[in-house]
């Protein structure tokens, strides 16, 4: 009887124990994984993330949602002085759609820019494990100091840009492409097929990095404007930046392209990738599956 009686309490005991830990706030909280999204414009400020009468911008209405169903906390902020060794190490992953030099006090958006220092400890961050995710713009920041039109060396350019894995040159018309998938088996990616249409400002990009695993192709055979007169480049990649986790995507101009199917799996499944929620194969391919990737449009519109 007596051991009878041990044997439930013991039993009581873990249950209580476990029934705390589910009410308990702060265990949740500690479990989930903390996302910063930087909004931040010192060039064009785009309307997806322009604050209007101190509402969330467009960007944030989407996001929020999509981050609470998938138990992330999110933070969006504008203050480029958030970026210190101490507030980075708070968070999991950073969202960038950003514009211009980000350490500018000349914002469009009127907000405070980030320091020297603290662009360096985020970039420092990103090589020893942190994750990044880039939207659109994100590859229109920090630009590199060279013509728009050359390729620059590795040792040239913007550390930004050698994080992020490729540099705007410019932009044409808004118009519908094909976006070839090459990574089907990429989180989020399970069910684009093999390739899909989407009407997008299309970012002309150079300056690859020779490790980037290309995720989406854009196709630019039917593609008007002289800045697409190229074959097919990169449109979204994985990289690694040391032990760091990169995603960058070209999709996100349009309003209508954050409430798409595809850009919202695109995005979710590249998030679950960077916090390391999942593991995917990012050998790089962009040799075997964009081998003109680095070819240089014709300057004009």
């Amino acid at each position: 009887m007596k051991t009878r009686r041990i044997a439930s309490l013991s039993v009581t005991l873990c249950l209580t124990a476990a029934a705390l830990l589910l009410l308990s706030p702060g265990v949740r909280a500690a479990e989930k994984k903390k996302l910063l999204f930087f909004t931040r414009s010192a060039g064009y400020e785009h309307s997806v993330v322009k604050v209007k009468d101190g509402q969330p911008c467009y960007a944030e209405t989407i996001m929020r949602p999509i981050c609470e169903k998938n138990g992330w906390d999110l933070t969006v902020t504008k203050d480029g002085s958030v970026f210190t060794p101490e507030n980075i190490a708070k968070y999991d992953a950073f969202m960038f759609y950003t514009t211009g030099d980000l350490t500018s006090p000349n914002a469009k958006d009127g907000s405070k820019p980030m320091s020297q220092e603290g662009k360096d400890a985020l970039l420092q961050a990103i090589h020893d494990g942190k994750g990044w995710i880039g939207f659109h713009c994100a590859s229109d920041t920090f630009h590199s100091h060279s013509d728009r039109y050359e390729l620059d060396p590795v040792e040239k350019r913007d550390p930004y840009i050698n994080v992020i894995g490729g540099e705007f040159i410019i932009h044409g018309a808004q118009q519908a492409t094909t976006l070839t998938v090459e990574d089907q088996k990429f989180p989020g990616c399970e069910k684009l097929g093999a390739s899909f249409e989407l009407k997008d400002e299309w970012y002309s990009l150079k300056d690859f990095a020779d490790n980037l695993h290309v995720i989406l192709l854009l196709e630019t055979k039917d593609m008007k404007g002289k800045m697409y007169e190229r074959p097919a480049y990169p449109g979204t990649w994985a990289r690694m930046e040391g032990k760091g986790r990169v995603f960058y995507t070209n999709m996100g101009h349009r309003e209508d392209v954050w409430t798409s199917e595809q850009f919202q799996s695109v995005v979710v499944g590249g998030i679950k990738w960077i916090t390391r929620e999942v593991d995917a194969d990012v050998t790089p391919n962009i040799s075997a599956v964009a081998p003109g990737a680095n070819t240089m449009p014709p300057k004009g519109k």
